[in-house]
């Protein structure tokens, strides 16, 4: 039985994920990696750099699955994160001529200890008031890339220019393709391991906090230690993401990472289905693809139609991709009962 039907035999309230809800069946996750592989055997350049920010973006949005999905804290802060990460391996590789592999675990060590530090003062909120608290993180950001002291090493408003990578050992492929499977490594051994931190005692701590912070405190979990750890997690994947997001698009720039990113990522999120780490996908695609089909559609009311087209989904899938998982195992079970 796959984690997904393990969900549609319970109860009708779905908001509470249980932890082996969190995942796909292992058929349906080998089906998934087999089709990333091949993606770009098969797809011009272009659509795998669009492939390869789906990744990126995915893994920005599992971050984001983890602390409000994991631990029920709301986050609307994710950008700056990102932005530190994408900034900390911009200048390692262009003014330190660091290796941009090696960049990546010192953007997500940086940023996790900037989240963990960050999760202290955010302990005395909670809600939406937390949100908000993030939400101002996020919008200083881009301001405080600017700033002129930092000038010299993130660029000012004209930001860093980055050389994009060649495949290495001298393979005989595109630098796309390989920054994606690059990137596609990256993420499948995060996502494991995101899998396997909510399966351990950790993670059953993030989720009892999520359910009942106080009885989780009678329990014995200490409350203010998975908080900010849930913080740090987050924050050092999100910066990991940041730096990837660097590498491949070559270029960082303060404004590019605003307030209106950071709503994306939680938008992401409740699309892919709060806690279903599987959704960050397709949370991830929505935000890259919609607003690509809405301008399709009218480049003079591309927003408007972009609202239109969110409304639809949340009111016809509240509970985001996850439930229609739900609902399309549940059809499969019947047709294998005929």
């Amino acid at each position: 039985m796959s984690a997904v039907e393990e969900v549609a035999t319970e109860a009708p309230a779905i908001e509470a994920v249980p932890k082996r809800a969190m995942t796909l069946g292992t058929g349906t996750s080998l089906v998934m990696l087999g089709l990333f592989i091949v993606a770009p055997l098969v797809v011009k350049n272009f659509v795998t750099f669009q492939l390869t920010m789906l990744l990126i973006y995915g893994l920005a949005v599992l971050a984001l699955n983890i602390l409000t999905g994991g631990s029920g804290q709301f986050s609307l802060g994710q950008s700056a994160f990102y932005a530190v990460g994408a900034y900390v391996s911009a200048i390692l590789m262009e003014t330190y001529g660091v290796n941009y592999a090696l960049t990546l675990p010192i953007s997500g060590i940086l940023c996790f200890v900037i989240g963990f530090l960050f999760g202290f003062p955010a302990l005395r909120l909670s809600g939406i008031y937390l949100a908000l608290a993030t939400f101002a993180l996020a919008a200083a950001m881009p301001q405080l890339l600017k700033l002129g002291f930092l000038e010299p090493w993130t660029g000012g408003v004209q930001g860093l220019v980055i050389d994009k990578p060649d495949a290495p050992f001298g393979l005989p492929i595109s630098q796309d393709m390989w920054l994606y499977y690059f990137t596609l490594v990256i993420a499948i051994a995060i996502y494991v391991a995101s899998v396997n931190l909510l399966r351990s005692r950790s993670g059953r701590a993030f989720m009892a906090i999520r359910d009942n912070e106080i009885a989780a405190s009678a329990m014995g979990v200490n409350v203010a230690l998975y908080k900010t750890l849930a913080f740090g997690v987050s924050a050092g994947i999100t910066g990991i993401a940041g730096s990837l997001g660097a590498i491949v698009v070559q270029f960082v720039a303060p404004d590019s990472f605003s307030y209106n990113f950071a709503i994306q990522l939680f938008l992401g999120m409740v699309v892919g289905g709060v806690g279903w780490l599987p959704g960050s996908i397709v949370g991830a695609a929505f935000i890259i693809f919609v607003p690509n089909i809405s301008e399709s559609i009218s480049k003079g009311l591309s927003g408007a139609v972009f609202g239109v087209l969110l409304f639809v989904v949340i009111y016809l899938v509240p509970h985001g991709a996850r439930q229609v998982a739900i609902v399309c195992q549940q059809a499969l079970a019947k047709w294998r009962k005929r």
